[in-house]
């Protein structure tokens, strides 16, 4: 049965039915789960579906069932390179040629992931045009040839078993799927440089596969994973330290790096709203006011500021000499000698053309 399933697999896959063929090594992997072949052929329908988490851990499954077959690394780099995680495509293209070394393809691709990294990395010289750099290049991939079937059959898309989230620290987001009583042997964590990869088989249970394209790279070596009572606890490293706005790559959403604060100066770092009460100093806004005042003023009204200066900053006979000249002339006469004023009284002295009248009251 199982073989039948793959011989359509085969044919749907060649008429370009490649939902179909899907589906149909779906059916045949549940048959039979331990053939390398099923899960490789499957990693290239994913390819062809653009499913490429799916594609890198088909061809995963596949090298660790059949570690000698040389396609499943084809597969898994070519995956890998659609996911631009071209480190990772170059160790298995480097794995699968030391295994088919007559295989000229692995050759030619191991170049473009050099040329690809170097871009990444900044090595001018070896860097490939511009136009290519900014474009997804697809690594050619592995074609069978079968006769064509005529078969057409709509495949859901399985719900998943268990629910997931996460949360992050600068340096590492921590992943949780939260399933409960599962042995430690049946999960499978596998990382890539942009891609995690799991899978939950246990007895009696409807497996479980989780397999995004990661917001931002990782660094496989330093991820780890903990199976506790009741949950997977998935720790990934972070390559650079920045926010990640999802777990999953999305080309709409702009990675935001982190600042530096230390390298910014304090002119030019952001201020930010506080609930803090603000001081006011009433006395600089008095004397702004004051200021801005005394500037527009002009006619008597200058004169009279100049004398209140004059009076404000005098000592205490200049401020009596003024008081009692200015009170005993009706206004006529200022005087800051004390001395003068204070030995006599002030007659008044009105200006030219003016006299003085006593008024009776």
């Amino acid at each position: 049965m199982a073989s039948d399933l793959e011989t359509k697999a085969k044919e749907a896959f060649i008429d370009d039915h490649f939902e179909l063929a899907l589906h149909l090594y779906s059916q045949a992997i549940q048959l039979n789960p331990k053939h390398a072949e099923l899960y490789a052929d499957r990693a290239q329908a994913n390819i062809k579906l653009n499913n490429l988490t799916e594609a890198v851990a088909d061809a995963n499954k596949a090298i660790e069932l059949d570690p000698s077959m040389s396609k499943a690394y084809l597969r898994k780099a070519t995956a890998c390179m659609k996911l631009e995680e071209y480190q990772t495509a170059k160790s298995a293209l480097e794995t699968g040629a030391a295994l088919a070394p007559a295989e000229s393809r692995f050759s030619k691709l191991i170049k473009e992931c050099e040329e690809r990294i170097a871009e990444e990395t900044g090595d001018v010289s070896m860097q490939m045009p511009e136009a290519l750099a900014k474009n997804d290049v697809p690594a050619k991939e592995i074609e069978l040839d079968k006769d064509q079937p005529n078969l057409e059959i709509e495949a859901a898309p399985p719900k998943p078993a268990y629910r997931h989230e996460f949360y992050q620290k600068p340096e590492e987001v921590v992943v949780t799927i939260f399933a409960k009583g599962i042995p430690h042997d049946c999960v499978k964590v596998d990382y890539g440089e942009q891609t995690l990869s799991v899978a939950i088989n246990a007895p009696g249970k409807e497996a479980y596969h989780f397999q995004p394209r990661l917001f931002a790279k990782i660094i496989p070596e330093k991820c780890r994973y903990d199976v506790l009572s009741t949950k997977v606890e998935i720790r990934l490293a972070k390559s650079v330290p920045i926010h990640w706005t999802s777990l999953e790559f999305s080309r709409e959403v702009a990675i935001t790096q982190r600042v530096n604060v230390s390298s910014v100066s304090a002119s030019q770092r952001p201020s930010y709203p506080s609930s803090k009460p603000q001081r006011v100093d009433w006395d600089k806004i008095e004397a702004q006011v004051k200021k801005e005042k005394d500037e527009k003023l002009d006619g008597d009204a200058a004169l009279n500021k100049f004398f209140r200066d004059i009076y404000k900053d005098a000592d205490e006979d200049t401020r009596r000499a003024m008081q009692k000249s200015f009170v005993e002339s009706n206004g006529t006469v200022l005087s800051t000698n004390w001395k003068e004023v204070g030995a006599k009284k002030v007659e008044g002295s009105p200006p030219d053309g003016m006299e003085m009248k006593k008024w009776e009251y």
